[in-house]
Parts: structure tokens; sequence; C-alpha cells
């Protein structure tokens, strides 16, 4: 695992729990907090908001600079960082899912478990939804992943 994929997923943990106020509405100070990392105000979708977050915060406390592309949509990452694409998911890597018509969703490997990714994630639910309203732990299928990126 790389230093700054393990920070990042650090990072990701102590995010835990964090929800929306009011629930369902890509709003409330540490969404706004992600949202803002990437230029963005409330109201957006914040998956991938989230994860540029967590890793941006951990390149400050590792003092080096954040790889990844400051955007939140989750497909142009891909797009932007194809040079970051590894096939095999380790602990610290950021999936990337692909729903069709430009809709994704993402979030960072906490473990991986044969055919089976536990993941951290936000802008989630608890029944592991792509609009979700908080940062959570999911389980996830690593047949629905369309690529993952190294840190």
């Amino acid at each position: 695992m790389s230093t700054l994929g393990q920070k990042t997923l650090a990072v990701a943990i102590t995010q835990l729990g964090v929800e929306e106020i009011p629930k369902n509405s890509n709003a409330g100070p540490a969404v706004e907090k992600y949202l803002k990392s990437v230029g963005l105000g409330k109201g957006y979708a914040w998956c991938m908001a989230f994860v540029y977050w967590c890793t941006k915060e951990a390149s400050l406390q590792l003092a080096i600079a954040n790889p990844l592309t400051k955007t939140a949509g989750v497909l142009a990452m891909l797009n932007f960082e194809k040079d970051l694409v590894v096939k095999e998911p380790q602990p610290g890597d950021i999936f990337i899912m692909d729903f069709g018509k430009g809709q994704g969703h993402t979030g960072i490997v906490e473990k991986v478990d044969k055919n089976i990714i536990h993941t951290i994630e936000g802008n989630t639910n608890d029944d592991g939804s792509r609009e979700g309203y908080k940062v959570c732990r999911r389980i996830r299928s690593k047949s629905t992943i369309k690529a993952y990126l190294r840190l």
C-alpha cells in the first residue's frame, strides 16, 4: 500500500458517521467542506469530493502534492488519472463505479477479501446508494467496479 494511500484511508476513517444536514440535502458543514475542496458549494453530489478532500488532507500531512485532479466528477477523475489505474485493488486505492449516462460513484478501499472489497464512501447510506447522505463503510463485489486508482 502506498504511503499516500495509507494516509488517505486513515483520514477517511476519521470521517465515518458524518451526515448531511439536513438529510438528503448534499449540505451540512462537513459535506460543504468536501465540496469546497473541489470548488463547489452545497447541493452537489459529493462522493468524489469526499475522496479528493481525504487525499488532499493526507497530502498536507505528508507534505507532498495531491496527485488527483481537482474535480467532483467520478468518471472525469478516471479520465484525468488514467496513469493511476491498477487492475487489482489494495487498501488505500480509490474505486470507480460507472452506472452509465455519466453517473458514477467512488470511495476508498479499506480491505480486499477475494472477490469483495470493503470500502469507506461518502454520499452513500446503509443500503449502498450512490446518492445517500453519509460517510459509511460498505461491502462491494469487485465485479461492480470499473477501475481502481492507486495513489
